[in-house]
């Protein structure tokens, strides 16, 4: 989802979908592929000229200039930028709306856009509120990313810090209990109470968290996995930790109910 004089690129029926479902008036015009005329395209299509969008068919080489990075699937649609519906787009914002509630997600050092838009997918599946990656040292929501997210980039906000560390200490300033995944930890996820205002840390496989970032976290804990294993992919991580907290979270909210 690259931006360029407030335009996004959106590739592929995922992120095409997803910003016709919330919000197809910031769509300018979406390209598509005459020769694919299977029933996803149509009822694309179909969907595209409900909300009165304007529809352009375009050959193959003119679909992967316009997202020369991404697979486009045969529908590119360019768009005017946006924040993520209903979802908060400064980092004041989310401290200011910090309740019992409140579920975020911080990535550290992850660099990779499809590892980013993973993440992301995950993230908006648990139910996670927002994001928080660092302005340096990250992937950024590119037309890559995008389409890694599945759509998950139109309904969860990215939000971006100058300084991860002290955004860190903002969180824990504001009721919010971080928890950072880490190899060498003692303690288990398993052990750790994930109910109430929480974030995730995690960082890159392989590097982790970097050494500020794992300081200033709350509490670490390890994900327990067989012998000869040492590490996981980031976004696989990422849901073994959010899941975990998710059904601690409605756990909870069922007993609370009985």
């Amino acid at each position: 989802m690259e931006s360029t004089s407030g335009k996004h690129i959106l590739a592929g029926f995922h992120a095409v979908n997803a910003r016709l479902r919330t919000d197809p008036a910031s769509i300018e015009v979406l390209y598509f592929d005459t020769t694919r005329r299977d029933a996803r395209m149509q009822q694309l299509l179909a969907r595209a000229a409900e909300a009165q969008v304007r529809c352009v068919a375009a050959d193959a080489r003119r679909l992967e200039g316009l997202s020369p990075e991404a697979p486009h699937q045969g529908v590119v649609a360019q768009a005017s930028t946006r924040h993520a519906a209903g979802t908060v787009t400064h980092f004041e914002d989310l401290l200011n709306g910090v309740n019992p509630q409140t579920f975020l997600l911080v990535l550290d050092g992850v660099t990779d856009p499809r590892n980013l838009g993973a993440c992301m997918r995950t993230a908006a599946a648990a139910g996670v509120d927002a994001v928080i990656v660092p302005r340096d040292r990250s992937a950024s929501l590119t037309t890559v990313a995008a389409k890694a997210a599945a759509g998950a980039a139109d309904s969860l906000a990215l939000v971006t810090v100058t300084n991860l560390a002290r955004a860190m200490k903002d969180m824990q300033d504001a009721g919010i209990w971080i928890v950072g995944a880490e190899m060498e930890a003692t303690r288990s996820l398993y052990e750790v109470d994930l109910t109430g205002p929480r974030a995730w840390a995690l960082g890159a496989e392989g590097s982790g968290l970097r050494r500020l970032t794992r300081e200033r976290c709350d509490e670490l804990v390890h994900i327990p996995m067989a012998p000869g294993m040492e590490s996981l992919n980031v976004s696989v991580a990422a849901g073994v930790c959010l899941f975990e907290a998710r059904r601690q979270r409605s756990a909870a909210a069922a007993r609370a109910q009985a």
